[in-house]
């Protein structure tokens, strides 16, 4: 065996070492990231779940594309795949959980510098069109909604359909959110004015005007059965309890 052949044995040999040791390492700091998540940050279960996976596809890549350090060109090549792998909203969502780890280690000082600040990484996502209930499907849902409160016999089953028919008929009138439905107050509907204050995302208020005299009516009607609660429409426990409910929120 000469002395070129010992050396690069020698020189495999570290490499391997040297590997190892790099994935020992990550995995070691992925591990007391999540710990530093879960403990420190307080994120929720998902949110810890997200991570894990994303950070061990990272280690992943690592191993198999024999990286030895988080460089620029490896992270570079970490970002290609995952573009490659997924949608543009996935993709982004794994390098969000990338760049909150790497500025982690250097904020600790693992790493000198987040190699992430010096990669571009914004993407033009593919715009979608919100879904739409087609409109025989409301149709069919106000006039189930308008024929169980004709064929209601006792005074239970009255309230219940007519709170149901002032949910659906308010939702489709207004387009207000459920969430927003779901929270408002007496005060917050004018049945006078014919008005509904809303407090929607981010605490942000408006009001809107309900033309629809037909709606009008059926809040009216509703509002004399459900005198005895602060909420508008009921508690959604008390819902939620009400047997073979098909409108329950």
């Amino acid at each position: 065996m000469t002395y070129t052949s010992i050396q690069e044995m020698f020189i495999m040999r570290l490499h391997f070492i040297y590997k190892e040791l790099f994935r020992m390492n990550l995995q070691k700091e992925i591990n007391e990231y999540l710990s530093h998540c879960k403990y420190q940050k307080k994120l929720s279960p998902l949110t810890l779940k997200a991570y894990e996976i994303d950070l061990k596809q990272l280690s992943h890549f690592c191993n198999t594309t024999h990286s030895h350090s988080l460089s620029k060109p490896t992270i570079l090549s970490f970002i290609q795949e995952l573009h490659q792998k997924y949608l543009p909203r996935t993709a982004k969502r794994k390098i969000a959980s990338l760049r909150a780890f790497l500025n982690h280690l250097e904020f600790e000082e693992i790493i000198e510098a987040n190699p992430m600040r010096r990669i571009k990484t914004k993407f033009q996502e593919p715009k979608q069109l919100p879904k739409t209930i087609p409109l025989r499907i409301i149709q069919q849902m106000l006039l189930t909604a308008h024929t169980e409160y004709t064929t209601a016999a006792t005074p239970h089953n009255i309230t219940t359909t007519l709170r149901d028919r002032a949910i659906l008929e308010t939702l489709f009138a207004t387009g207000v959110r459920v969430s927003e439905l779901c929270s408002l107050k007496k005060d917050d509907v004018n049945l006078e004015d014919g008005t509904i204050h809303i407090v929607g995302k981010g605490t942000k208020e408006r009001i809107i005007q309900v033309e629809n005299n037909d709606v009008i009516k059926s809040l009216r009607q509703y509002h004399t059965t459900n005198s005895g609660n602060s909420s508008f429409f009921l508690p959604i426990a008390w819902v939620s309890a009400i047997p073979n409910n098909p409108f329950v929120l």
